[in-house]
């Protein structure tokens, strides 16, 4: 009997032992940052609400969060990891960023929002850091995923004034569109099309229920938010990746990811700068304009000749007098005086950090995550991690042509991008192991 009781108390302590292991501390860590950074301390909140209380709960929160997830990096991550996601490539880019700060008409102001940024994506670096093997990864995207999508349905049941546009009256076109537990729809499109993607990644790993009840929940939200172009891009997104990858013709996705990227910036951008792109354009049934943003790119591209090498400053363009003073211009068919942002993530960089600085941002965001992809190590767990971060990867920088997020503090769509691109740099240098011991 003695015996027995040792034996069972021995037992019961590695059991304890177990659940407060390292690997299972991180992957708490990491699924608790996630989750706060993409439902945010005040969630159900209107763009202008945010705004207005741009608020100090938001600042100590985010701060606090920014400081653990440092320590977390130093004193849970495995160092060949933070080697392999270290990249000049990013290096590089934060310190584009940090110039855009000091060249804003407000540096002080502008450096408080450029830290927040910063902070923003410590903490997705974090995330890729504490990555300690695919089960753990599993866990935390489907609790965090979870967590997001059952808060946002609630919420439009119960709170739909909240979860939803309501009858916006600054917006129109988006009322009684859904967003959630986030500020806008165009901030919930993206993020439920990621939590799509990564219910394919479960049930390629053999979580099937519990990857196909994330997929079609987050597809159902995502139809609510009344993108089209979200909705398109969801599908596309899957036949440019996953096809390719079961044939084992990974550089087919390479060149198709490319060539997508090309063209729809030929035939977005691409339109204000050449005549003969934009006569076919207005030639076919698609609206040339993409809702009014011609006229706003063709105001932006002429106002960056005056900075092409620098731009205006972090945040600053659309809010400085040339903008917000400009007189209407007669050949333009939209007022782009009380634009926030240039509905363009590229020219956007642009028209903030100069041209030197779009093409740092083409080369991180697109370009290297592609070879990461290439060059993904050949096991199980890395290929399918690697396939579902480039899905995001994907879905976002298309996305980017015609909205605008990159470098925007803590965007939850964003933050996202930044974890899949962190995640391919790692797929490319690390084995990733079913499960830690």
């Amino acid at each position: 009997m003695n015996n027995i009781a040792i034996r069972k108390k021995t037992e019961l302590r590695l059991q304890s032992a177990s659940r407060y292991s390292p690997r299972n501390i991180a992957a708490a860590v990491s699924t608790v940052i996630f989750s706060i950074l993409l439902i945010s301390f005040r969630p159900f909140q209107g763009r202008f609400e945010a705004q207005a209380g741009g608020d100090i709960v938001n600042q100590l929160g985010f701060s606090a969060l920014g400081v653990i997830a440092v320590i977390c990096l130093f004193t849970l991550a495995k160092p060949h990891y933070l080697r392999a996601l270290l990249s000049p490539g990013w290096l590089l880019m934060c310190g584009f960023l940090l110039m855009s700060a000091f060249i804003a008409p407000d540096p002080m102001a502008t450096i408080r929002t450029v830290i927040f940024t910063l902070i923003g994506m410590v903490c997705m670096f974090s995330i890729a850091g504490l990555l300690q093997d695919a089960d753990g990864f599993s866990k935390t995207i489907t609790i965090v995923a979870g967590l997001v999508l059952a808060l946002s349905f609630v919420g439009v049941v119960i709170v739909p004034d909240l979860a939803t546009h309501g009858y916006d009256t600054v917006e129109p076109a988006n009322s009684y569109l859904w967003r959630g537990v986030f500020v806008h729809k165009n901030i919930a499109g993206p993020v439920m099309a990621a939590f799509a993607f990564a219910g394919i990644y479960l049930m390629r790993r053999g979580m099937v229920m519990r990857g196909f009840i994330l997929m079609i929940a987050a597809t159902i939200f995502v139809s609510q938010t009344g993108s089209k172009t979200t909705v398109a891009l969801i599908p596309l997104a899957v036949i440019v990746i996953i096809f390719p990858a079961l044939l084992g013709w990974r550089w087919l996705t390479f060149l198709t990811t490319l060539t997508t990227h090309i063209v729809l910036g030929l035939f977005t951008i691409g339109t204000i700068l050449f005549k003969p792109l934009r006569d076919f354009m207005e030639s076919t049934p698609i609206d040339a304009t993409f809702t009014g943003r011609t006229s706003i790119w063709a105001f932006a591209i002429e106002k960056l000749s005056l900075r092409p090498w620098t731009g205006f400053g972090f945040e600053s363009f659309w809010s400085s007098p040339i903008s917000v003073d400009a007189a209407n211009p007669y050949y333009l068919g939209w007022d782009v005086r009380p634009i926030v942002h240039g509905h363009n993530g590229y020219l956007d960089i642009a028209m903030t950090m100069g041209i030197p600085a779009l093409i740092c941002a083409v080369m991180v965001l697109i370009i290297l995550p592609l070879f990461d992809y290439l060059h993904c190590k050949q096991t199980r767990e890395n290929i399918l991690l690697a396939d579902f971060f480039l899905m995001v990867v994907f879905f976002c920088t298309l996305s980017a042509h015609l909205e605008s997020f990159f470098f925007r503090h803590i965007d939850p769509a964003w933050l996202i991008l930044m974890l899949a691109t962190f995640g391919l740099r790692l797929c490319a240098r690390v084995k990733i192991a079913k499960r830690d011991p």
